[in-house]
C-alpha cells in the first residue's frame, strides 16, 4: 500500500482555527474522499512533538492500493477542484505546504 500526504509545515492563523477545521471538514473532506482509488483519508492535527520545530498544523493521509492509483488520483478532475478550494484553506495558514508518498507495511497486533 501507498500513503500520500500533504505536510502543513507552520501554524494556522490565530483566530483562524476553528474556521481552519471547520473549512476542512466541510470543504475539503467531501473532495478528498472522492479521489479515485482512495481507501482511507486521515486529517490529523499536533498535539505535541519532542522537538519544537517543525510544526505541522495539520498532516492529511490518504490511503491507495498501488502507485498507479496515485497516478490516477492526481490527474483526476475532482483532485482539481480539491487544488481550487484549497486556496482558501491556504489563506488561513502560515507556512509551507508539500506532499510525500510513503510505501507502508502493515503488521497485525498480536491478540493476546
Amino acid at each position: 500500500m501507498f500513503i500520500r500526504c500533504a505536510f502543513f509545515q507552520g501554524n494556522v492563523k490565530p483566530g483562524m482555527e476553528d474556521a481552519f477545521n471547520r473549512y476542512i471538514r466541510e470543504k475539503l473532506v467531501p473532495l478528498w474522499t472522492r479521489f479515485p482509488g482512495a481507501q482511507e483519508v486521515r486529517v490529523l492535527r499536533q498535539v505535541e512533538s519532542d522537538v519544537s520545530d517543525p510544526h505541522f498544523g495539520m498532516v492529511l493521509s490518504v490511503r491507495y492500493p498501488s502507485r498507479e492509483s496515485i497516478e490516477i488520483a492526481l490527474a483526476s478532475a475532482v483532485r482539481l477542484e480539491s487544488r481550487e478550494v484549497s486556496k482558501d484553506l491556504i489563506a488561513m495558514f502560515d507556512g509551507t505546504v508539500f506532499h510525500t508518498v510513503f510505501s507502508a507495511d502493515e503488521y497485525a497486533l498480536p491478540t493476546d
